[in-house]
């Protein structure tokens, strides 16, 4: 097993990847901005070093920075989390070659996965379904656009290839609209991601965001754990996931899980992973796949009882999985709620000092968060302070715990998301279940 593990991150995710260290009897050293010294996990790990400034660009996001505190603490590996470098390349690349070891995949598999068009054609190859598309990139042949958008069928979306978080898209429902719009996201593409390329695909109307997480040891062992349903969504910011996906078939999940299963295997991959799909009328379309733990991953621990955080440092230390997928069984219903520092009607950012906070509790709840009573909420990252999982035998005991545990939980002095997620689990569509990635947001009046 490791030694010595660097988190290279914050808030929740670095105190869960602390967590299972401790577990693992695996030592920790929590890298930190001048923010965010008084971090829960910064407060428990076994070394702390902070490596820059408030703004992640001088800390989290530093790459030199974060490889000089590996060295000076004598790791063994680093782990990315989510987020900040989690995804990045470069970053995979860097840590590999400075001798230390990754916990993720490898940077050609991270770059593979990136770029939505090579993704796209990996995937096909390994037989997973795709969203009809234009097979690779567009160029500046107006005619040859055009006649893809007709063999396709009108509404498309024109595509970032390194897009991602839900930028770097546009749809387009008619011919009058394409050239402009194609012209418009291949300049925003390459302002904001560094590539202007840019692909086309069929526009779903009303689909589900269905994802398929995966574990692969890069040994020829791969399992999938399942499905996950992230369709409550805000701004394409996922809002409430859960696990199984209402709706989704044992025949129908083992077909697509057993697909993403055979295509890690076919890539080689390594470590932690997230086929994505959206899902219509009884059919699976890939979109991409995070080379990454997921925010939303504690709903798929609670379904199958897999550690998935500590499945991650077992595969970086060169262990085969611990599994198989005869031993992974669906139990059960789980509810993610993100809570947010945001003001429930505006969702602006609400940073500051929480004065009062109660943990909910009870058979069927997890709670998972770095913050505290006196814990001030820094302005300069993510909003989200923390996740709350509820877990029953049936989806409506999940519900039933979630509602319960909404009601219990008190976080003041901030303003938090917490109404909005008590509405969305009173609220009779959402309870029947399957609604569409648009629902949010036409309930909320943003669309």
């Amino acid at each position: 097993m490791l030694d010595k593990v660097l988190i290279a991150n914050r808030g929740e995710i670095a105190l869960r990847i602390l967590r299972a260290c401790k577990e693992l009897g695996i030592k920790t050293v929590a890298v930190h901005s001048t923010a965010d010294k008084n971090l829960k996990h910064v407060l428990l790990a076994d070394e702390s070093i902070c490596i820059g400034k408030a703004s992640a660009t001088e800390s989290y996001l530093n790459i030199p920075r974060i490889i000089a505190a590996a060295e000076v603490t004598n790791s063994i590996a680093i782990h990315p989390g989510y987020g900040f470098l989690a995804e990045n390349a470069d970053f995979a690349e860097a840590v590999e070659k400075s001798g230390f070891i990754f916990i993720g995949p490898t940077a050609d598999t991270i770059n593979l996965m990136g770029d939505k068009v090579s993704a796209i054609n990996a995937m096909k190859k390994a037989g997973v379904p795709c969203v009809p598309g234009s097979d690779g990139p567009l160029t500046d042949d107006a005619e040859r656009n055009k006649a893809i958008a007709k063999r396709i069928g009108y509404p498309i979306i024109v595509k970032a290839a390194g897009g991602g978080g839900g930028r770097g898209m546009r749809v387009v429902r008619s011919e009058d609209e394409l050239i402009s719009s194609i012209e418009t996201t291949q300049a925003e593409a390459g302002a904001a991601f560094g590539n202007s390329v840019v692909y086309m695909e069929k526009f779903l109307e009303n689909p589900r965001h269905v994802e398929i997480q995966v574990l692969a040891d890069g040994q020829g062992n791969a399992v999938h754990l399942g499905e996950r349903d992230c369709s409550m969504q805000r701004r394409h910011q996922k809002v409430v996931e859960e696990a199984p996906a209402p709706g989704i078939s044992e025949q129908m999940r083992s077909k697509i899980g057993d697909r993403c299963r055979r295509a890690c295997i076919e890539l080689g991959y390594r470590g932690a992973g997230t086929f994505e799909f959206l899902y219509e009328n009884g059919e699976f379309y890939f979109i991409e796949m995070n080379t990454r733990i997921q925010v939303e991953h504690p709903v798929s621990e609670m379904i199958t009882g897999v550690d998935l955080i500590k499945e991650q440092l077992r595969i970086a230390a060169g262990q085969p999985l611990s599994i198989d997928q005869s031993q992974i069984q669906i139990r059960g219903h789980a509810i993610e709620c993100r809570i947010n520092a945001e003001d429930p009607d505006t969702f602006i950012p609400s940073p500051g000092t929480i004065s009062m906070f109660h943990a909910p509790g009870g058979l069927g709840v997890r709670w998972e968060s770095h913050v505290y009573a006196g814990y001030t909420v820094p302005p300069y990252y993510d909003s989200m302070i923390g996740k709350l999982i509820t877990y029953g035998e049936s989806r409506d005991e999940a519900i039933a715990r979630m509602r319960h545990a909404l009601d219990e939980i008190v976080i003041e002095g901030i303003k938090t998301n917490i109404p909005l997620q008590r509405a969305i689990m009173a609220d009779e569509n959402f309870f029947a279940g399957g609604t569409n990635i648009h629902y949010l947001e036409k309930k909320l009046g943003l669309s």
